[in-house]
């Protein structure tokens, strides 16, 4: 009988595979996608660069995203096929209806399992798949407001094209910006739970589309992706400076958790929220002066409260102030975490296609002792 290995609930710093689509380092509060420094890559680059290089391998060349560009415009169009099907979808939440508009989608196209297709049909699913998400998305978000969907615009870069789509306005060039750095900022962060499950469904064999949707599925718990509306929900709670301290001590004290701050991998400042700060404030506002004060003022409370706590504010803590001032409304945070997470996904069950083993842990079992007599049916 094989030795059992007892490890970490939640499995919490077990090393499962080896990756070379990108990583977290935790003690650093630094995250790169595979050589590059994510940050860097925001400040130096454009979405569809970081697009090209996590599913392609390399950053491009000009000719290169030229020709990526012109791969990925006509696939942003949905089929005639989905776009009929999202209507009855409106009747859940877009996280929901992506799932359903998704899988349709794959088989529709015809996506076969990773296991026997060659890399190149892969990479053509998963360039597929990541481009139809944010029309899938802000289809869906149209729809539910009783609006008509807007079809992509083949002029508009990443982010705009994004925007557009969930407004119906060309966005202004800041907001665009600051929308394709938070997009660029979440594309991929190591084993999170949403990566880990499409891993898990890729490495027996299923097709992109099952993997995605597996992932959209994890992504959707509000302990993964739905923080950066609470986060602007404990903003509202909090209402005005003078009840920071008291609102902030109660939750302390009380044990609560304090959405949008601390994180499972960082020990010091999220490289991400640093960035989006500094977003929020280029855009300015009274909401990010107020975020920034009730940020000072937690760091400070759980220095005195929890000495050795080190408690900072996460990714979903400016993103919601980024996303609320640029136009997104709360129920599309999680959406358009979503709409960029799908290439960090992609170039996952990519990797994992390439060299799978089956990922088959165990379970220890701690019930009654068996075998207990089957005892018969009661009166």
């Amino acid at each position: 009988m094989t030795d059992f290995i007892e490890v970490p609930r939640g499995l919490a710093g077990v090393i499962v595979t080896e990756t070379e689509v990108g990583d977290v380092r935790g003690e650093e509060g630094f995250y790169h996608y595979r050589q590059y420094s994510a940050i860097e890559l925001i400040q130096k680059r454009d979405f569809e660069d970081v697009w090209h290089l996590m599913l392609k391998g390399e950053l491009p060349t000009v000719a290169q995203r030229e020709a990526f560009i012109a791969e990925v415009t006509p696939l942003r169009h949905l089929p005639k096929a989905v776009a009929d099907l999202l209507p009855s979808l409106t009747v859940s939440v877009p996280m929901e209806g992506l799932r359903t508009a998704l899988s349709f989608a794959a088989a529709l196209r015809g996506m076969k399992p990773v296991l026997d297709i060659d890399e190149e049909t892969r990479l053509a699913d998963a360039v597929y798949a990541s481009a139809i998400v944010p029309t899938i998305l802000t289809s869906l978000h149209r729809l539910r407001q009783g609006l008509e969907p807007i079809a992509p615009r083949d002029d508009l870069a990443y982010a705009a094209n994004y925007l557009y789509m969930l407004t119906g306005e060309e966005p202004k060039p800041e907001h665009a910006r600051a929308i394709e750095a938070y997009l660029m900022s979440t594309i991929d962060h190591g084993f999170n739970a949403s990566t880990f499950t499409a891993r898990v469904i890729a490495s027996t064999g299923a097709d992109m589309g099952a993997a995605l949707v597996g992932a959209i599925g994890a992504l959707s718990g509000p302990l993964h992706g739905g923080a950066p509306s609470r986060a602007l929900d404990a903003l509202d709670a909090i209402g005005t400076p003078e009840n920071i301290d008291s609102w902030v001590r109660g939750k302390i004290e009380g044990g609560e958790r304090l959405m949008g701050f601390g994180h499972a991998v960082y020990k010091t400042d999220d490289p991400r929220s640093l960035m989006l700060r500094d977003v929020a404030t280029s855009l300015g506002g009274h909401r990010v002066e107020f975020a920034k004060q009730v940020e000072k003022r937690v760091v400070e409370i759980l220095a005195e409260l929890k000495p050795g706590r080190n408690l900072y504010t996460n990714v979903e803590f400016f993103a919601g102030v980024v996303m609320e001032d640029c136009g997104v409304p709360r129920d599309m945070f999680t959406p358009t975490f979503a709409a960029s997470r799908v290439i960090g996904w992609a170039a996952n069950v990519l990797e994992q296609a390439r060299d799978s083993k089956i990922i088959r842990p165990r379970a220890k079992y701690v019930g009654e002792v068996p075998p207990v007599p089957v005892p018969p049916i009661a009166e």
